[in-house]
């Protein structure tokens, strides 16, 4: 028993940086989150303790918070199948081998690695601003409009879900991974049963890459409903409010209007409504997700 707990101790010392790090940085912070959304907080001054005051006003009294909620609903509901549709289309064209393949997998991961940066943000607002390569290509083709394509409320959220397709790279590679372990002697066997490729795509391919499609539209999602660079940086919540994403408005919230602790509310509702999505993804994969030994 000494030594078993000699030999537990030397773990637990080897990790404690680690668990210190995580208590002070990570979980007490959760916790202190949670008691912010229960008061009255300013950053500037003590907290006061309100109940659930935050939630409901946010619920029930806030317009603009709803306004939030609705623009990220539907920037993540087109955005998310838009681009693992097409992230899995890429993943099946670079699957095949030919020439330069390293390289093409390259250049497709790269709107991923610099997508989310300020720098290409500001490249975006200047594309798609006005007097910009977008504007003046409509201005070629004999379309004269009032705003630019990001001064207009009608069209200035479907240019950031354009930005969120370019950014297709990640699932790409987890797709191709996917689709790279599936075993060669599945579609041999196929074609030996006079199978075509279409038949071979659809019964093949499709139900084992399921559990793959499963962890992207996981991840896609939590990110999708984090979203912020391209609300903040590109359109700043405009015009007309078109853009505000639902982190943005809690930032503005927060930093801006220093209610920071109707901010905390807003954040654990986020979290809340994203953990529910996530578990009724999963409760439901039992019906469309299918492993190998299936």
């Amino acid at each position: 028993m000494n030594k078993q707990l000699k030999k537990n101790l030397k773990g637990y010392l080897f990790i404690s940086p680690w668990m210190l790090c995580f208590f002070l940085f990570t979980l007490f912070p959760v916790f202190m989150s949670l008691y912010y959304s229960l008061t009255s907080f300013d950053i500037l001054s003590a907290p006061r303790f309100i109940g659930l005051e935050n939630y409901k006003y946010l619920l029930t009294g806030d317009r603009k918070f709803w306004m939030a909620v609705k623009v990220t609903l539907l920037y993540a509901f087109v955005s998310i199948p838009l681009r693992l549709v097409f992230a899995f289309f890429v993943a099946n064209l670079l699957a095949k081998k030919h020439r330069g393949q390293g390289i093409y997998r390259t250049l497709f991961y790269l709107p991923s690695i610099v997508g989310e940066s300020v720098a290409i943000a500001i490249v975006w607002r200047t594309l798609f601003g006005r007097n910009g390569a977008v504007d003046l290509m409509l201005q070629g083709l004999g379309v004269y409009t009032q705003y630019s394509v990001l001064g207009n409320p009608k069209t200035a959220i479907w240019s950031l879900i354009l930005m969120s397709i370019w950014q297709f790279g990640s699932p790409m590679l987890i797709f191709l991974a996917g689709l790279k372990n599936i075993p060669e002697t599945y579609y041999e066997a196929a074609s030996i049963d006079g199978a075509g490729a279409f038949k071979k795509f659809w019964k093949i391919t499709v139900p084992l890459i399921t559990p793959i499609f499963l962890f992207n539209l996981v991840m896609q999602m939590i990110t999708g409903f984090m979203v912020f660079t391209q609300g903040y940086i590109i359109t700043e919540g405009g015009p007309l409010n078109s853009t505000l994403f639902y982190v943005v408005y809690l930032y503005q919230t927060t930093f801006e209007n220093f209610k920071a602790g109707r901010g905390a509310a807003m954040a654990w509702m986020l979290l809340l409504f994203v953990g529910i999505l996530t578990a009724i993804l999963f409760g439901s994969s039992k019906y469309w997700v299918f492993e190998e030994n299936d």
